[in-house]
């Protein structure tokens, strides 16, 4: 004989101290509430994609099909790839690729080296001037770089960096050092004292401890190196400052030219920014679960 159970959904909140579980049912109220927050995520989601599918479908289509439907996917009549022989064909798109990807991996290979090493410092060596350094870093982050683009200048200028590539990968190191300290310091401080005095013991030096650290807050790593790159290689304001020659121009500032210069060719410029977001979204696509467990647990911590 079949017995009908409850259609009220139950959730198990956690064992008593006698080993029982505890059972408690969900009421309208939180399935309401849960609905509610899916609801405006998805919403979000469909905010941040949709555009970003539209300028992908209308780079595959002619001036006339874009205008005409916007909204459409490419079809016989519509379908065209000149946009994208147009930029590589009259632009220096490879150049220009080629140039962030020099700077973006340069600025997260000393991130995420600096930063490393400065927060393994701030854990693990009590001095006086400790928090004072810590503090400056805290003030790194609300303070944005672009305040002092004037001195930079003159800086680069000075060492004979400006219009170079050089310039750029220490201006973005220095911009993202305050956060990827403060993320892995958080790290560091959750690695267990007993194995870093365990190693000490076994008579390995500071190196070796942090080379044994390292597995255990790789994590982290992996979202300085996430975090690092989306501002260095979305920038669009030291790229025209330090580095407007053509040799040296980033994506950013490639698909910025394309706008003046494609005023009319819209595939093209299209097919740019296309392009240019190719990057990050591979990097998201692979790397997505590390990016939000490494911020999430850093800043959490």
């Amino acid at each position: 004989m079949t017995q009908t159970l409850p259609s009220t959904s139950t959730i198990r909140v956690a064992d008593t101290p006698t080993g029982d579980l505890r059972v408690r049912r969900r009421g309208p109220v939180d399935v309401l509430t849960s609905s509610t927050v899916h609801g405006i995520l998805i919403l979000f989601s469909l905010l941040s994609t949709v555009p970003i599918l539209i300028v992908v479908m209308n780079s595959f289509k002619t001036t006339k099909g874009i205008f005409g439907e916007p909204f459409a996917l490419p079809n016989a009549e519509t379908f065209n790839l000149q946009g994208y022989l147009n930029v590589f064909a009259r632009g220096n798109f490879l150049l220009n690729y080629q140039n962030s990807i020099i700077v973006t991996v340069s600025t997260i290979v000393l991130t995420v080296v600096l930063g490393t090493a400065a927060a393994w410092a701030l854990v693990e060596y009590r001095v006086r001037i400790g928090p004072v350094i810590a503090g400056f870093f805290v003030i790194g982050i609300m303070l944005p770089i672009r305040l002092g683009t004037v001195p930079l200048i003159k800086t680069m200028t000075a060492w004979g960096l400006m219009d170079t590539l050089p310039a750029l990968i220490l201006v973005y190191t220095a911009m993202q050092l305050p956060l990827a300290v403060a993320l892995m310091t958080t790290y560091f401080r959750a690695v267990p004292t007993e194995l870093k005095e365990a190693a000490r013991i076994d008579g390995a030096g500071e190196l070796r401890v942090l080379g044994i650290t390292l597995p255990i807050v790789r994590v982290g790593i992996a979202a300085v190196a996430s975090i690092t790159m989306l501002p260095v290689w979305n920038d669009l304001w030291f790229p025209l400052i330090l580095a407007p020659g053509k040799q040296n121009q980033t994506v950013t500032l490639g698909v910025q030219q394309f706008v003046g210069q494609f005023q009319s060719d819209y595939p093209a410029l299209l097919a740019a920014l296309t392009l240019g977001a190719v990057p990050l979204v591979l990097l998201f696509t692979v790397f997505s679960r590390q990016y939000i467990a490494g911020l999430s647990n850093g800043y959490g911590k």
